[in-house]
């Protein structure tokens, strides 16, 4: 199912810059911009992990740079039954983590340096174990297929408000085509963060209850997702967002338009489903 969407997603991104090269440029313009979304689908699945880990200036570290995160990742690469990915710190105060790579064999987990301040190695643990989660389920391309998906139609919606500004023309032809540019505009970023949304909520209740099964720390990550989303300090994308849903818990401020497009479910719910899971298992 993943490969089916991430095939959709890069089709229809080459569509899209298809049909606006061709509005701007005619054929010529037209041929241009697919082959600009095509070096976009061609970086993005071959170099995903570089662009993110680079993007948050992540540093990759050995057991030596940091024991305790090092061993963590390496004790449930064991129990997943995966390649050990690259463990990464991320030179952030806000509480976060994330997964990225194309696939298992070429995966990277990344923690932020607050998040290492604030959790102990259980909590710590069921972090890792959820990260590991979303490799084993191959979520990581589809996430970064869909993080350039809504970079490229914010792309998209920026050439169209200046499209709408300065476009040719005169009479109905420049106000039909100037309307319709200016409705794109307004569309393109609701579509990348529903995009984003339905990409997300499920797969964020999945990697928890996989993660839990992995080490058993349901109630560890129920405790680290609390004090993530009560952090004061947050990893505020609101003017970028196309990366919001790679990470564990909503980076976002959830102010105005944001809000309705959450990509991540809520985190009390979360704690909760960690609560019930962690008592079945108690039970069972």
């Amino acid at each position: 199912m993943n490969t089916i969407k991430v095939t959709f997603m890069m089709l229809t991104l080459m569509m899209l810059f298809g049909c606006l090269g061709y509005y701007f440029g005619g054929q010529n313009g037209m041929i241009i911009a697919f082959l600009i979304a095509a070096g976009m689908n061609f970086f993005s699945y071959w170099f995903s992990d570089k662009i993110v880990l680079k993007m948050y200036k992540g540093r990759q570290i050995t057991e030596a740079d940091h024991p305790r995160y090092y061993r963590i990742v390496q004790n449930i690469s064991n129990v997943a039954m995966v390649p050990m990915p690259k463990a990464y710190i991320v030179p952030s105060k806000a509480p976060n983590a994330f997964a990225t790579g194309r696939n298992a064999e070429h995966a990277a987990v990344a923690v932020t340096e607050g998040l290492l301040e604030i959790l102990d190695d259980g909590e710590l643990e069921g972090v890792i174990s959820h990260e590991f989660a979303h490799i084993v389920n191959k979520d990581m391309l589809i996430g970064t297929i869909a993080a350039t998906f809504a970079g490229a139609i914010s792309i998209i919606a920026t050439i169209a408000r200046f499209g709408a500004m300065f476009s040719g023309g005169s009479g109905s032809d420049r106000r039909g085509g100037g309307l319709g540019i200016l409705i794109a505009a307004i569309v393109a970023p609701i579509a990348a963060m529903i995009i984003q949304s339905a990409i997300s909520r499920k797969r964020e209740y999945k990697a928890d209850e996989v993660g839990g099964r992995f080490t058993g720390k349901y109630k560890e990550l129920a405790s680290a997702l609390d004090k993530l989303n009560r952090a004061p300090v947050k990893l505020n994308l609101d003017k970028k967002p196309a990366t919001a849903h790679m990470m564990i818990v909503n980076p976002l401020s959830g102010k105005g338009l944001v809000s309705l497009f959450s990509t991540h479910p809520p985190a009390e719910k979360r704690i909760e489903r960690l609560h019930q899971m962690a008592d079945q298992k108690y039970y069972q």
